[in-house]
């Protein structure tokens, strides 16, 4: 089948919006809104990526049908709202969202307030705007019991592809907000050498993706 004749099947299968919704997770960073804020009910598929090991709500996952972000996985879904990172063709975005099927875009986050920003529109987009504050909440209460834990010791994130993240970046929100300092003096991504580790070893590693089978392959 054609690719616009499939889009085009897609977008009269979605039909007009109803009562009842469908909430449709087009990737893994969507899954974890979807899955922490919408009835489970409601979900009629998330990504493939919902039961990885680095999907934080992976267990939540079981059961739910898993989808690729394509034209037939929208047609066999017709969700009424569609929960997307990165996920989706543009033009099968764009065709949902001309048929009337809401497309929640989840926007990077470098702080927790931006965190907070895109649980309050999910959470609103789906309908659910107390469970987006209850889990605002609750990671409020999380943040101050962690407070001051570092106590200024200095730490390092890398994945284990040697990449780490500076100053802007969401992990660099999170060790501070724990009480470390940030050993990553650059701005947002960078790489760290095994020599400078070596010759200033930090008082803490935190390591990212190390639990992944695709590690093996990384050359840390």
């Amino acid at each position: 089948m054609r690719a616009g004749a499939l889009a085009a099947l897609v977008l009269l299968a979605a039909g007009p919006a109803g009562a009842v919704q469908r909430v449709l997770s087009f990737d893994q960073c969507a899954d974890q809104y979807v899955l922490a804020l919408s009835p489970r009910g409601e979900i009629v598929g998330l990504s493939r990526r919902a039961r990885n090991a680095d999907s934080y709500l992976a267990a939540r996952a079981a059961g739910v049908p898993r989808l690729r972000a394509t034209a037939e996985s929208a047609l066999a879904a017709a969700p009424t709202v569609v929960v997307r990172y990165w996920g989706g063709d543009p033009r099968l975005i764009a065709g949902l969202a001309r048929r009337g099927v809401r497309v929640l875009t989840i926007y990077d986050a470098t702080d927790f307030a931006g965190v907070r920003v895109n649980i309050r529109r999910v959470a609103a987009g789906l309908g659910e705007a107390a469970a987006g504050e209850a889990l605002i909440a609750r990671m409020d209460r999380q943040l101050a019991a962690a407070a001051g834990a570092g106590r200024g010791k200095g730490a390092l994130y890398i994945t284990s592809g040697g990449d780490t993240m500076g100053r802007g970046t969401l992990i660099d929100a999170m060790l501070r907000a724990a009480g470390f300092t940030n050993l990553a003096a650059h701005a947002g991504y960078g790489v760290i050498s095994l020599e400078r580790l070596v010759l200033a070893p930090p008082a803490l590693v935190v390591l990212g993706f190390y639990d992944q089978n695709m590690a093996a392959y990384e050359r840390w």
